[in-house]
């Protein structure tokens, strides 16, 4: 009695098959598949399959190995072209000749002369994948004149789920009058009596022999070839299966370039002793791992001590290699399903692709946190020879996630190309999201206190309130939070001069996948740090613009705190390549972007965005006696106590000799001297804390520590002049905020908190790194109560213009005005 029902892998290669994206395989060094025809029909029955055919490019040798076996037929995917311009179609056809083969080879060189072929001999033909763009030269011309050529097109198994809709949605909506007009357009007759009708059948397109069936066709009837064929021309089958993900197509080609360097080695399918390789064979061609007693050429080769893959596994010394092996061995023992998959236990090939998946992000993981810490140490302690070796070394990490960039990289293109295909028909794109623009922010500081963490905060909290569609994308410790993507870090780097902020190593492939999925319009990098390169580097890979704000003077930071100029130049060299990387930067101020453009950053791709703040949390309303809770300025409390009116002069922010703290404490040591009412209050902590302490022992000073929330906006409302002596910042938040607590401010001329003052109205503006220029500021303020007073009502106006609302809305539309869609917000 028949089948009911049969099933067919209508698209599998063999060792005879070119790969069809060659390119892909040239970057990892591997161009060819090396599946075995009869392994292929081996696992393709193992797997459902009632009939086994093969379509290697241009080559019918597969088909022809397996042909004597039941239940195969003779098949062949063609390589054609559209003469004017090369650009590459696949064409599947079935159950075809030795002397059809010959025919094709001089008519595939013109699509307009294969086609027209293949109908008179009557040979069921299908084109394959129709919206991959094989050699990067397919349009949505291409597309229109392929819906004129044919009427059965593949749903693909090694492409993107998308690709696969897209083209279902598309056939599905075709009329007449469309053809009609595509006709027209093209000048090119459809073919059939009802040419409006197409119809589609699926297949793996595996070329590891890993993925076999994943996608195939079910039809109706006894599983012959003539039943078959009548029903691929009536347009009967149904497509089962799951379409693949960039982890698919990776894993397929971990497969096929594992598979290959095999057989480069003429080493046969092994039971090594070793984990790695037990894992690897289980993990990328499992399809030929046999009982142990048949493997006796693996000890031949596993004494081959030259070999590049022995050395690999067994040298000894730092090199990226022995960072792998440390890592593979340690990470397959000690995972429970990573052991049962080296053991051959996992028998799905989804899951062993899922687990594949998370086997190289935790190795590439920790190899990126070796080798990371490696090289930020080297940088710190200026071992520059150490550090191209560890720079040279850590290439290879490159080459273990090649497969992956190269996937993602391909999925990204036909993702786009999808999109344009939608909207040439008329459709309305995937992926449908709230109007407006869709950002990633990346940023490698968010749970820390400091003035780039704040903005980011404030920025999560307007984007719920206003409605937009911007996700944080950080690394840290804390859960998520609405609007905030948190990675757990992969490692940790202490900079010795910060030991409160920590660089931490993101994992790469997680943020990928999920930017992947996200689809955002543009990646905006809050700083350029190790967060900052994966946003750099995911922007690439999936062909998203990359913007970025600039938002700490990190050169000047090295050159002060470690005194050398090479480091300075160093970093300033890293920060113009970073920056430079960019689509758009945004600068806080017009001094950072002189800055940039005078170190090379090209002015035209820089925009000065505006910075606001919370005037509700930031009020003169919140003056009250809030220093009277510091035991270490108990003549600030009499004085309080008595209404002896003390002149608080206030600064908020790192204490750190990078903020210029020393001009500072000596102009103090000047002012205290001659004005014994005024009293310094310092808010906050850092690495110079200690030596500040000692160097204004015995002065009215108060040093609070950090203080937050409402503690923060009653120290700033409470004091009555803030003094800011940093030239190295690029912004200055807390100049805005001191301003909105009703505050004048003193700033340097040097960076952009003097921009954010109006020099005599809402404070004054000094000479930077000078002492008696900053003294004499503070003490002309100080000396006239009136002018003060008045500064403060003005401080609170002028900031009343800067509130967080306006400037982040304003900031929202220079966003949209240099994304990459234009959509409206």
């Amino acid at each position: 009695m028949h089948k009911r029902t049969f099933k067919v892998d209508l698209h599998v290669h063999s060792k005879h098959s070119t790969r069809p994206s060659q390119w892909v395989l040239q970057k990892i060094g591997c161009p060819e598949s090396f599946t075995d025809p009869l392994r292929l029909y081996a696992v393709a029955k193992a797997r459902g399959m009632d009939m086994v055919t093969v379509t290697d490019h241009n080559t019918i040798a597969g088909s022809l190995e397996i042909a004597h076996l039941d239940d195969t037929f003779v098949s062949e995917e063609i390589t054609t072209y559209f003469p004017e311009d090369r650009c590459k179609l696949h064409v599947l056809a079935y159950d075809i000749t030795e002397a059809q083969h010959a025919d094709f080879q001089p008519l595939r060189e013109n699509v307009f002369e294969l086609v027209p072929y293949l109908r008179e001999q009557g040979i069921p033909h299908v084109l394959a994948h129709p919206l991959f763009a094989v050699n990067d030269r397919l349009t949505p011309e291409h597309f229109e004149q392929c819906l004129l050529l044919f009427n059965h097109f593949e749903l693909n198994g090694s492409r993107d789920q998308m690709q696969n809709a897209v083209l279902t949605e598309i056939i599905g909506s075709l009329t007449r009058q469309t053809l009609d007009e595509l006709a027209d357009r093209h000048n090119l007759a459809p073919h059939g009596d009802r040419p409006w009708i197409k119809y589609l059948s699926g297949g793996s397109d595996d070329h590891s022999s890993l993925n076999i069936a994943r996608l195939h066709t079910e039809f109706d009837g006894p599983a012959t070839v003539d039943n078959l064929l009548a029903q691929i021309e009536g347009g009967r089958g149904r497509v089962r299966g799951t379409p693949a993900t960039p982890e698919t197509l990776a894993h397929n080609l971990y497969g096929i370039a594992y598979q290959f360097y095999k057989s480069r080695m003429n080493v046969g399918p092994t039971s090594s002793k070793h984990v790695c390789f037990r894992f690897a064979d289980h993990a990328l061609d499992f399809g030929n791992v046999r009982e142990e007693t048949r493997f006796s050429r693996w000890h031949r080769f596993i004494g081959r001590s030259k070999t590049a893959l022995h050395a690999a596994m067994s040298a000894s010394g730092d090199t990226a290699q022995d960072v792998l092996l440390r890592q593979a061995t340690s990470i397959i023992t000690r995972d429970p399903v990573f052991a049962e998959l080296a053991e051959g236990k996992l028998q799905d090939v989804s899951r062993v692709e899922q687990e594949w998946s998370r086997f190289v992000s935790v190795i590439s993981s920790g190899v990126l946190s070796e080798f990371a810490d490696r090289l930020l140490e080297c940088v710190t302690k200026a071992r520059i020879f150490d550090l191209f070796h560890t720079i040279g070394s850590a290439g290879s990490l490159y080459a273990l996630l090649a497969p992956y960039f190269v996937s993602y990289d391909l999925f990204a293109r036909e993702r786009s190309f999808c999109n344009d295909i939608l909207t040439r028909f008329g459709h309305a794109p995937r992926l449908p999201r709230r109007s407006g623009l869709k950002v990633a922010h990346f940023t490698d500081t968010y749970d820390e206190v400091n003035g780039v963490a704040r903005t980011i905060k404030q920025q999560v909290a307007l984007v719920n309130k206003h409605r937009k569609n911007m996700t944080v994308v950080t690394c840290g410790h804390r859960a998520d939070e609405p609007g905030v993507a948190t990675f757990r870090p992969v490692g940790e780097f202490v900079i010795p001069e910060y030991p409160e902020i920590s660089l931490k190593y993101p994992p790469f492939l997680e943020m990928l996948a999920y930017c992947f999925e996200q689809d955002f319009d543009f990646i905006l990098a809050a700083t350029p740090g190790p967060v900052g390169l994966a946003a750099l580097v995911i922007s690439r890979i999936l062909k998203i613009p990359f913007h970025g704000t600039y938002h700490t003077a990190f050169p000047q930071y090295v050159g002060m705190l470690t005194g050398d100029t090479v480091l300075e130049d160093g970093a300033w060299r890293y920060m113009l390549w970073f920056y430079n990387q960019m689509d758009v930067v945004y600068a806080p101020s017009e001094a950072t972007r002189r800055e940039l453009m005078d170190k090379g950053v090209p002015g035209d791709k820089i925009k000065v965005y505006p910075r606001g703040v919370d005037i509700a949390r930031f009020t003169p309303e919140k003056r009250n006696g809030f220093y009277k809770r510091f035991d270490m300025a108990p003549d600030l409390q009499r004085a309080e106590s008595d209404g002896d009116k003390r002149i608080k002069l206030l600064y908020v922010g790192r204490v750190s000799r990078e903020k210029d703290l020393g001009v500072l404490s000596d102009a103090f040591r000047k002012l205290a001297a001659i004005r014994p009412e005024l009293h310094l209050v310092v808010v906050g902590d850092g690495p110079y804390l200690a030596e500040m302490r000692a160097e204004l022992s015995g002065l009215p000073v108060t040093f609070t520590g950090v203080l937050e929330g409402d503690d923060l906006a009653q120290a700033y409302a409470s004091a009555d002049l803030f003094v800011f002596p940093s030239t190295t910042d690029t912004f200055g938040n807390v100049v805005l905020e001191a301003q909105a607590s009703g505050l004048p401010v003193v700033v340097t001329n040097v960076g952009g908190p003097c921009e954010n003052v109006l020099d005599g109205e809402t404070g004054v503006v000094c000479r930077g790194k000078d002492v008696d220029s900053l003294a004499e500021a503070v003490r002309a303020l100080t000396d006239d109560p009136k002018r003060l007073a008045a500064m403060r009502d003005k401080a609170r106006r002028y900031s009343e213009s800067r509130t967080f609302d306006s400037t982040f809305l304003q900031t929202w539309r220079i966003f949209r005005d240099y994304n990459r869609v234009g959509r409206a917000s």
